[in-house]
């Protein structure tokens, strides 16, 4: 079998499997499992020989043309390089991985099937973008992942927070695509084609007319997908959707699409030095904020998706400096070790029995509880913290490396200005990241909170798959080194500067973060002054259970009451609040562009219903009047109707005769 024909059973088969599964799924409820976990599987083992045929070696290349279009033609085309090689199986190693795992996480769930259809679609639709040659097609792919997540986000769709969450992804990430589809016309129009490889060569040539203005445009769309600052708020609500889609849409779909078409197109935006120090801009604001708004959140859920924020801020910070082989490195090992966090988050939330005991200060001696979960989410915080020998140093490094080399000029067209923002934004989000990523570890399994109910050990599909992503969360950096023909020949190995002050600045932050954790747990165990202490058990444990009772928080709630262990509040001081609310971008965009939005349609609808309305209720009005008026003068009396006619003629004789006597 041809690699071209590997190649294109890789997306064929999950889309397969996702129509069987919506048809069959429901009538057949035995078939919803294999035909959810098969097919990704079938899927990944294909682009894993895919991988290898390649082998880093020229891209493959396929195409075939669809209906003539008249003007710019659309082809229905592969382009396979290094990279979609390695992203292909990244994304197939993850959607198995949370198929295999929601077999045990949803079991119960009567709308299994078609979730697990969605999720099969959604992978189908991320491998159609990876995989792509031509912009058109990769458009389907990116906009059939914007309807899936629609509906697996609002899949607990009884809850006003899902549908809440739903509604906004969709809005917020279209809002991006707009501009983006107008980008891709653009930049068709000033290319001739859709092909990226035509594209790329008009690029290289010089055939751009309008290269800041195409850049910025696809940037938008990026902004939206990626949830890049200012577009990224969608991502933190859209935690209240099931786990494991949190863990598909964070690590190898969704938000990862934007950083790979990115890297994928990389010379249409490095065309425009002007749009590489926007985008450059963009990911420090989006690595900094972020950090700081994970660093101040108790549920343990929206910690991992501002956490994402951050790392995706990182890879289109490589992209700004001109790296695209830092930028996918960084997409391929925060993939395992995010998907790992998140489905090791998963397994506290189902052993808690509930998603509202997501929060963090509600937790306690889960490490004895569920230690898979404890080791395997272990190795993937130490790797999101890059700390050596864990992958996330490796492609962190990289990054760091990469806007090093840029701002002390040796990255060519990159301006340095773009290099200095970059790094001094990574620097301080490492700081941050490594802060974050300790406050989590010690207050998820070493806590104070309440003991949740134990609801037993948790399912071996659930706990089997945090073991099999632990492993490139561990390995794939050293193993990297010896794969550059995958990185467009780039050297990705750290460097010595960066590497010490990436690595000083994450053991800072998790040391001090540290120092906090025990202060605040020391004093919050401390007894008020003058107050007598209870003995724990004289009240039969009442007490406890009515503050648990009047603790539980709304999905994501962040007015709750202040949790005194937390060391982030004492890391923060005054910026807490702010940062636990996402720095109010919400009530911004509430206030600049919602409310304005809604006074308008209020004003719409009042003009529509009192002016509009009135006149055409006025011109019904009239003729009714008229007819009744008419209607009133049909009694049936022929004495009347005589009447009448008498009475008519003599008017008109009267009439005639003052005519008559007036021309006389």
């Amino acid at each position: 079998m041809t690699t071209t024909t590997l190649a294109v059973l890789v997306p064929l088969l999950p889309f397969l499997g996702a129509v069987a599964g919506l048809l069959l799924g429901r009538s057949v409820p035995g078939l919803a499992r294999p035909l959810a976990v098969l097919p990704t599987l079938t899927s990944l083992v294909l682009a894993a020989l895919v991988a290898a045929r390649q082998g880093g070696d020229a891209a493959v290349d396929a195409s075939t043309q669809l209906t003539p279009t008249g003007s710019v033609p659309i082809d229905l085309a592969l382009h396979i390089d290094g990279f979609a090689a390695l992203v292909a199986v990244l994304v197939g190693l993850v959607a198995s991985c949370v198929q295999i795992y929601s077999t045990g996480y949803l079991h119960d769930d009567p709308r299994y099937p078609s979730y697990a259809a969605l999720v099969s679609l959604f992978t189908s639709a991320m491998l159609l973008v990876v995989y792509s040659g031509d912009l058109m097609v990769l458009l389907v792919g990116w906009e059939i992942m914007g309807i899936c997540s629609y509906f697996l986000v609002g899949h607990c769709w009884e809850t006003p927070e899902a549908r809440a969450a739903s509604l906004k992804a969709f809005l917020v990430t279209k809002l991006g695509d707009v501009p983006f589809l107008i980008g891709l016309f653009a930049l068709a129009a000033d290319a001739g084609s859709f092909r990226i490889t035509t594209v790329l060569k008009a690029v290289a040539d010089g055939g751009l007319d309008h290269p800041t203005l195409v850049a910025l445009l696809l940037l938008a769309g990026v902004a939206g997908k990626s949830a890049q600052f200012p577009l990224h708020t969608w991502l933190p609500d859209a935690m209240a959707g099931p786990t494991p889609v949190s863990a598909l849409i964070h690590a190898a779909t969704m938000v990862a699409a934007g950083v790979y078409f990115v890297a994928r197109i990389l010379p249409v935006i490095a065309a425009s030095q002007a749009a590489l120090v926007v985008l450059a801009v963009m990911a420090a604001a989006t690595m900094a904020g972020s950090a700081l708004a994970a660093l101040a959140q108790d549920d343990i859920k929206r910690v991992l998706a501002y956490s994402t924020i951050g790392q995706l801020g990182y890879m289109t910070g490589a992209l700004a400096v001109g790296d695209r082989g830092a930028a996918v490195f960084h997409l391929l090992s925060h993939g395992a070790f995010k998907a790992l966090l998140f489905l090791a988050a998963g397994v506290v939330i189902h052993a808690a029995g509930t998603n509202s005991l997501a929060a963090m200060s509600r937790m306690r001696s889960l490490r004895d509880r569920v230690p898979d979960a404890y080791w395997t989410m272990t190795v993937a915080l130490l790797a999101l913290a890059a700390i050596p020998p864990f992958s996330g140093f490796f492609s962190k490094e990289a990054v760091l490396g990469a806007a090093e080399h840029a701002a002390t000029g040796h990255a060519g067209p990159v301006p340095g200005a773009a290099g200095w923002i970059v790094l001094v934004a990574g620097l301080a989000t490492a700081l941050l990241t490594a802060a974050y990523a300790t406050r989590l570890w010690l207050r998820a399994f070493h806590g104070t909170g309440a003991d949740a109910p134990d609801h037993g050990r948790q399912p071996v599909t659930m706990t089997a798959v945090l073991w099999v992503l632990a492993v490139p969360s561990l390995a794939f950096g050293i193993a990297v080194g010896t794969l550059p023909d995958w990185f467009d020949g780039h050297e990705l190995a750290p460097k010595l500067t960066t590497s010490v002050l990436g690595t000083g600045l994450a053991l800072a932050g998790a040391l001090v973060t540290y120092g906090a954790w025990r202060h605040t747990t020391a004093r919050a165990a401390r007894p008020p002054i003058g107050a007598v202490a209870a003995h724990p058990e004289a009240d039969g444990g009442q007490v406890e259970a009515a503050a648990i009772a009047t603790h539980t928080p709304a999905y994501g709630d962040v007015a709750s009451a202040p949790d005194p262990a937390d060391p982030g509040r004492l890391l923060l001081g005054p910026l807490h609040r702010h940062a636990a609310a996402g720095f109010h971008l919400d009530a911004v965009y509430a206030a600049l562009f919602v409310r304005p939005v809604q006074a308008g349609a209020r004003l719409v609808r009042f003009l529509d219903r009192e002016v509009v309305d009135t006149y055409v209720r006025g011109a019904g009005t009239a003729p009714r009047l008229l007819g009744a008026a008419v209607r009133r003068a049909q009694t049936g009396n022929v004495q009347t109707y005589l009447s009448a006619l008498l009475a008519g003629t003599v008017v008109l004789a009267v009439a005639a005769v003052l005519v008559a006597t007036a021309g006389a």
